[in-house]
């Protein structure tokens, strides 16, 4: 067993890991370890934006998990991508800038969370931001991470569903992050000339030039290591061989919402309940580790387009190749972008305090392969684009859990979709909306019939009923090791420190309180900007 000695083990080259890496390695004092289970994200498939769908279901860069069959889906099983790959989740997903609604902040400081409201946050989306329109009160400019405008690059029909949502009453936007968030428009995107910009380019490359700041990639955490009750190292497996790692200072988990709690309750802190049946001795009670699982559901509606669509240019070998020049040359075209073009954030009806669904709108669909074959290089055959919505906060939770002490088998993960009568209620609102935003011109004079669920699901007992047999996740985990004051629910105090546990914090989407209204890697690249300097502040 081989023993080295850091002053901050990072427990996860993620979405966030990657930021907390890079931030506290701009110390000149500090040395940094981090820790990543999967390996390099030097791939095509990765860094062209539109070739995430080729690693969907690729398990040399995915932990392809899979939920527990769940009764509000038929008793379906949910597919669960997330990034086994330095960058993590944010390696394989669709690059959505979307950092949620002011209100979603405010409340988790009203949750008892002070210095996490919307005022509080906003700085640090700034510092992270390299925005396409440049510095404003709302965006920042020169930082790590650039936020594309695609405004100017999208597929026309966007333009109609802009177009038919207006006649609908719903306003429009060019900036779902700034001061008027709500509406529909284009959705912004985390692309750097063509080229995904993920937190592993835009933060981690960089560092990793600092050599107080070393990476290992391939390691799997087994376990936090203590010195009484406080956390002092991490071991991980590599090549089947355990080794350990000191941290002079603290222990950063950065495993997001399925691997962190995994990760305490693997070293013995979680619900004796849950971590007795799976045979690891309890060494400190937190009941609230895997719970206040939450997610965001999603549905769409398929419909044949009597105008050309990304179908037309994409399922053709002549418009592959045309396409890959096109990239080749100016990295442009479809390759250089995410499906989800269009959307927005609309209230289901006028007396809503504030908007209460998320809209996609994709000029593209995939209904003749199965979800398992599905590639965004092979859409179908035919003319066609797609509606979808998620209700923006679920009520319903779920959690994770262990089964076993071996840390390479995966966590059981229920997800608990639909348990509450008015997540039932958001998903019939979304259904209805997206048949009236397909019977209003002029998006209706270019539909020339619905795929699916097809003209034959009517009631609303049809339409609920589909949406069991057919949604499914936006692949938005979060609130595993909710931030809160009470131990007795919450993992994290406001600080991002465990309860109970000294020398041990938790910076992800995991310790989100409650879920943000729309995507959620802006927000947790938020977390790891503010956590990072909260560690910095406290060790000053």
């Amino acid at each position: 067993m081989i023993t080295q000695n850091f002053d901050y083990i990072v427990v996860g080259a993620g979405t966030a890991g990657c930021v907390v890496a890079s931030r506290l390695s701009e110390d000149r004092d500090a040395s940094v370890m981090l820790l990543e289970a999967g390996g390099s994200d030097r791939t095509l498939w990765i860094q062209v934006p539109i070739g995430y769908g080729r690693i969907f279901f690729d398990k040399n860069v995915n932990w392809m998990y899979q939920t527990e069959p769940d009764a509000g889906l038929n008793g379906r099983r949910s597919y669960w991508p997330r990034g086994k790959v330095i960058g993590g989740s944010g390696s394989i997903n669709a690059m959505v800038y979307v950092r949620g609604r002011a209100e979603d902040f405010d409340a988790w400081r009203q949750m008892g969370n002070p210095g996490w409201g919307y005022a509080d946050v906003l700085p640090y989306f700034r510092k992270s931001e390299d925005h396409d329109g440049g510095e404003t009160a709302f965006h920042g400019a020169g930082g790590p991470m650039h936020v594309t405008d695609m405004s100017a690059r999208t597929h026309p029909l966007c333009a109609v569903f802009l177009q038919t949502a207006g006649q609908l009453g719903f306003a429009a936007t060019g900036d779902f992050n700034g001061p008027e968030g709500e509406g529909v428009g284009i959705y912004q995107i985390n692309t750097h000339r063509g080229v995904r910009a993920s937190s592993a380019n835009a933060f981690l490359r960089p560092a990793l030039r600092r050599r107080r700041l070393s990476l290992e990639t391939k390691a799997l955490a087994s376990r936090i290591l203590f010195d009484g009750d406080r956390a002092c190292g991490v071991a991980y497996l590599r090549d089947g061989t355990e080794t350990t790692v000191r941290a002079r200072r603290e222990v950063i988990l950065c495993g997001g919402a399925i691997n962190s709690p995994q990760l305490l309750q693997l070293s013995g802190i979680g619900d004796p309940a849950d971590l007795a049946p799976a045979g690891v001795q309890p060494r400190h009670a937190l009941p609230g580790v895997g719970k206040n699982l939450a997610d965001h559901l999603a549905v769409s509606y398929f419909y044949r387009s009597s105008k050309p669509t990304l179908n037309d240019q994409l399922r053709p070998l002549r418009g592959k190749i045309l396409a890959g020049l096109r990239y080749l040359i100016d990295r442009g075209g479809p390759l250089s972008m995410s499906v989800n073009q269009g959307g927005g954030f609309v209230r289901s009806r006028a007396d809503m305090g504030c908007p209460d669904l998320q809209l996609y709108f994709s000029p593209v669909s995939y209904t003749e392969t199965p979800l398992s074959a599905r590639k965004l290089l092979n859409p179908d055959p035919f003319s066609a684009f797609l509606l979808s919505f998620n209700a923006c906060r679920p009520t319903s939770r779920g959690r994770i859990r262990i089964v076993s002490a071996n840390p390479r088998q995966y966590p059981s993960i229920a997800a608990n979709y639909l348990s509450t009568d008015r997540d039932v209620a958001d998903a019939l609102a979304g259904c209805r909306l997206l048949r009236r935003l397909a019977a209003t011109r002029p998006l209706a004079d270019i539909i020339i019939g619905e795929i699916r669920p097809g003209r034959e699901v009517i009631t609303d007992d049809d339409l609920l009923a589909d949406f069991r047999a057919r949604a499914d996740t936006v692949y938005h985990p979060v609130g595993t090791c909710a931030m809160g004051a009470d131990p007795r629910n919450a993992v994290v105090d406001a600080r991002l420190r465990v309860h109970g546990i000294s020398g041990l914090r938790v910076i992800d989407a995991s310790i989100f309180p409650t879920l943000t209204s729309g995507n959620t890697n802006a927000p947790t690249v938020m977390v790891a900007e503010k956590g990072a300097d909260m560690v910095r502040e406290d060790w000053r």
